[in-house]
């Protein structure tokens, strides 16, 4: 970089600190206010419920009763169409079948499919597994991200652009347009992860083509893989995950976006694209890889994994902001809704304690478990608050992840070719049963200002 070039570009990073600086002063707004005006921060009452804003009949999330005002506690359920699913991935396994796609034959169309549907559904999905003519090459390998999501996201805005009539509005339309979003996820971030690899990592790209006739979950392990291989446990343990992930109500906050984006009456890809947006974030998707990172530093600084008095007095330093990243949280505990368990988790663990014996880490899967049991009492005896909290679903999925193979950074679009299932029903449903855009009220506490011309400032 020539001389010219340092000056200006030192110029303009002062310019933007400034600016920054500025912005920082401006925008501050006293906690006390959002008491006063009874503000629902984060859409949530006082007592930590959700603030009711839509209705729905696709999945929900059972952590608690209200009892005379008050919140109690009850075990966790997960409900797909008012099915448990639990019992849909009892089915499935016991037929020795992969879940998905009857998860995804369910929440889009409410009923469970016989097999004729569910293998005609299944021939559909595989048929649009292929990414559209020339779109690996142009909207994946020219323009490489380093974010996975980031690569995802553009690559279903640029999904648009090879739709012959994207701004229909008809449901046969969205269907469509919602069916190659499932069947393309795993492809779209196999494809993104490939060039990330070759293009910043340095290493070896390797471009396979979707195996119409295998599962979603076979498909991403093969398509991630340079050797495209995988044992049938792997395959099924990941085709689990996806289940256990693929729908979490409305009020979750990549749905909800669905929702809100979708009722300004916008087309399917600009909708989607939104959702991935949101699920990218590190309170809400991105979540397992933080719980990964503790569960590393936790791992460097406890010398007997199976010592409970050492782990507990590790925890206590996190939980005192003394340890780790210094925030204070104990990553992969506690919920917006399950109070006694997270049922995702407690199905995740139960399967990760059979991968971690096939895998030689029975050590580390025991040291979840302790952590799991001993990390609750460790907040509760700090804050004493009374507030009853569990491992939640990102405790056990990074350490699954980890031991299927799979990279860090693939961790939250793994999330996200699995709760595309779940958009895509809420897409629907606000199409059909919406009738009103989003319109919340925040309410303006800054003070009228006279208006002062530019030479008198």
């Amino acid at each position: 970089m020539r001389e010219a070039e340092v000056s200006v570009t030192q110029t303009e990073n002062e310019l933007l600190k400034r600016l920054a600086d500025i912005a920082l002063d401006n925008d501050p707004i006293p906690t006390e206010l959002y008491a006063t005006y009874d503000v629902k921060r984060g859409l949530r009452n006082a007592n930590g419920t959700g603030v009711l804003v839509g209705l729905t009949r696709i999945g929900d999330v059972v952590g608690y009763t209200i009892e005379d005002g008050k919140k109690v506690a009850v075990p966790g359920k997960l409900l797909y169409r008012g099915y448990d699913v639990a019992d849909l991935i009892q089915d499935a396994e016991s037929h020795g079948q992969f879940g998905y796609e009857q998860c995804v034959y369910l929440l889009l169309f409410g009923k469970l499919p016989t097999q004729a549907e569910l293998d005609e559904f299944k021939l559909l999905l595989g048929s649009m597994r292929n990414l559209p003519q020339n779109f690996t090459e142009d909207m994946i390998m020219k323009a490489p991200s380093r974010d996975i999501m980031n690569k995802l996201a553009r690559g279903v805005l640029a999904s648009y652009s090879y739709d012959a009539d994207p701004e229909d509005r008809s449901i046969q339309t969205i269907l469509r347009q919602c069916l190659e979003l499932v069947a393309r996820f795993g492809t779209l971030v196999a494809y993104a992860y490939q060039a990330k690899r070759r293009f910043y990592d340095g290493k070896s790209m390797y471009i396979h083509n979707p195996a119409p006739d295998r599962s979603t979950a076979e498909n991403l392990l093969r398509l991630i893989r340079s050797d495209k291989t995988y044992t049938p446990l792997e395959a099924k343990i990941l085709d689990l995950a996806l289940i256990l992930h693929a729908e979490h109500g409305g009020g979750n906050n990549s749905s909800l976006t669905i929702h809100v984006v979708s009722s300004a009456d916008t087309d399917t890809y600009s909708a989607v694209g939104a959702a991935v947006g949101s699920l990218k974030g590190r309170r809400h998707g991105g979540a397992n890889i933080r719980v990964r990172e503790m569960m590393d530093d936790i791992k460097a600084n406890v010398k007997d994994w199976s010592n409970e008095g050492e782990i507990r007095a590790y925890l206590q330093k996190i939980a005192r902001k003394e340890a780790f990243d210094r925030t204070g949280l104990i990553y992969g505990l506690g919920h917006a809704v399950y109070t006694v368990n997270d049922p995702r988790a407690t199905i995740l663990r139960e399967r990760a304690e059979v991968l971690a014996k096939e895998k030689g880490l029975l050590e580390e899967f025991n040291l979840h478990r302790i952590i799991e049991r001993v990390a609750p009492e460790v907040v509760y005896e700090l804050h004493g608050d009374g507030k009853r909290i569990c491992a939640n679903v990102d405790f056990y999925s990074g350490f699954v992840y980890e031991m299927l193979n799979i990279p860090r950074e693939l961790f939250t679009p793994v999330f996200a070719v699995s709760r595309i299932a779940g958009w895509s029903a809420h897409r629907i449903e606000e199409i059909v049963a919406g009738s009103r855009i989003y319109r919340p009220a925040y309410k303006n506490v800054g003070e009228p200002r006279a208006y002062i011309p530019i030479a008198g400032r």
